[in-house]
């Protein structure tokens, strides 16, 4: 079964409130599987639009991605990210498949 992620970019308008936002989706992450593979971090943007931060979380499947994101936990945590930011937010299926070479 493919593995669930996460990916979102946001632009954060105010770090000290963001820190609440980070306390609060610990739990529903943790609880779900979910897994920091990128979390903030130096980057350079190539190609199209880009903001301020970027992040991968994984999850053991897609279904746990999706039951974290519709969490009451997590949709707390989610309700002061809202307060203090901005950004694109997807929950996406990994991919299971051939790779190149293969």
């Amino acid at each position: 079964m493919p593995k669930g992620y996460w990916i979102a970019h946001m632009d954060v308008a105010d770090e000290e409130g963001y820190k609440e936002y980070i306390a609060l989706n610990a739990e529903p992450i943790a609880a779900h599987g979910g897994r920091f593979l990128v979390r903030g971090g130096t980057f350079q943007s190539v190609e199209g639009t880009k903001r301020q931060r970027n992040v991968v979380i994984e999850f053991p499947s897609y279904q746990a991605a999706l039951d974290c994101w519709n969490s009451d936990g997590y949709q707390a945590a989610v309700a002061v990210r809202r307060k203090y930011s901005q950004g694109d937010f997807i929950v996406i299926e990994g991919y299971d498949g051939p790779q190149p070479g293969e």
